[in-house]
């Protein structure tokens, strides 16, 4: 059998809604396939990102049924770029009531960068409810790989790092991100354009292997960077070491690990660490990979472990 490339062709949404999860927050879902197919739940990155019509087309739409949402603050959810009650235990809880209102037994799980962060905080709470798991690009939103984010911005990306610390008054540039958190997550929105745009710039450009990116809509740029700097302060609301900790609750959930070799955002050490720690994991570099689900080497990669799931529903 010939194995795939190329994404499955655009596929609409058959059924969207919107959850209240609280008195607060309203999420935004969808879903696309098959109604009655093998369900798939695909958490999108950032966080302050949202979910997109791209990712469905991992998945083969004659045997998935394919489940997104937008975070809390994120995309169409509501209310827009909103930080109270926005932590990772709230959006743990956010997936298990979207799996209850669907009528979903269990599912599999797929995420990239935040995503992985979040599928395994989610797995971890909720073994029993996920068949197992796609990651890609792992994160942890620990202190060490937050640091590691922006020297290696730094390092790499002079021209980058140095437009954003450029913005700054000359006393607040030794120490970036709180310099850009004071003004995400407490200054006015319109005098924070600039700076959500610049930090949006320094993420996106550095995605790629290929580089560049082009300009994003400042409600975007603004919702993407202040929940992120929310997240990044707090070190994605997760005690130091817990999630490596914990892999031992998903024994026996099978899990493929894709991993850019030349992943400028997250490290490929912890993609190392989490497949050390979670029993019977399997991790696949991606030697000419960079951060980005849709570099080619990424994109069949991912390709393959769906499709592999869909023919054995695990991972041989």
């Amino acid at each position: 059998m010939t194995e795939r490339t190329e994404l499955f062709p655009p596929l609409a949404a058959s059924r969207t809604g919107f959850l209240p999860v609280d008195g607060l927050h309203i999420l935004y879902w969808e879903e696309a396939g098959k109604p009655d197919g093998l369900p798939v739940v695909v958490l999108h990155g950032g966080p302050g990102a949202n979910s997109s019509p791209l990712w469905r087309q991992f998945f083969d739409p004659a045997f998935y049924r394919v489940i997104q949402f937008d975070q809390r603050g994120c995309g169409q959810s509501q209310p827009t770029g909103e930080l109270r009650d926005n932590t990772t235990a709230h959006l743990v809880a956010d997936i298990e009531a979207l799996r209850r209102h669907l009528g979903i037994e269990r599912w599999l799980v797929f995420g990239g960068s935040w995503g992985s962060t979040l599928a395994l905080a989610y797995g971890q709470a909720y073994p029993r409810q996920c068949l197992g798991f796609i990651l890609r690009s792992i994160f942890l939103c620990s202190a060490e790989e937050i640091a590691w984010y922006f020297e290696n911005g730094r390092k790499f990306h002079p021209d980058l790092y140095a437009g954003m610390a450029g913005l700054l008054p000359p006393e607040e540039r030794g120490d970036l991100p709180a310099a850009y958190m004071r003004r995400l997550v407490h200054g006015e929105r319109a005098a924070a354009i600039p700076f959500a745009q610049a930090w949006a710039n320094f993420e996106c450009a550095r995605a790629s292997i290929a580089g560049g990116a082009p300009p994003l809509p400042d409600d975007f740029a603004w919702t993407l960077a202040r929940i992120e700097a929310w997240y990044f302060s707090r070190h994605g609301f997760l005690a130091p070491g817990a999630l490596l900790a914990n892999m031992s609750r998903l024994a026996g959930l099978p899990a493929v690990i894709v991993h850019g070799r030349l992943d400028m955002l997250c490290a490929p050490l912890t993609a190392f660490q989490v497949a050390g720690h979670y029993p019977g994991a399997r991790l696949h570099i991606i030697p000419d990979g960079g951060h980005t689900a849709f570099d080619p080497s990424m994109r069949v990669a991912l390709l393959r472990a769906a499709d592999q799931f869909r023919r054995n529903q695990r991972f041989d």
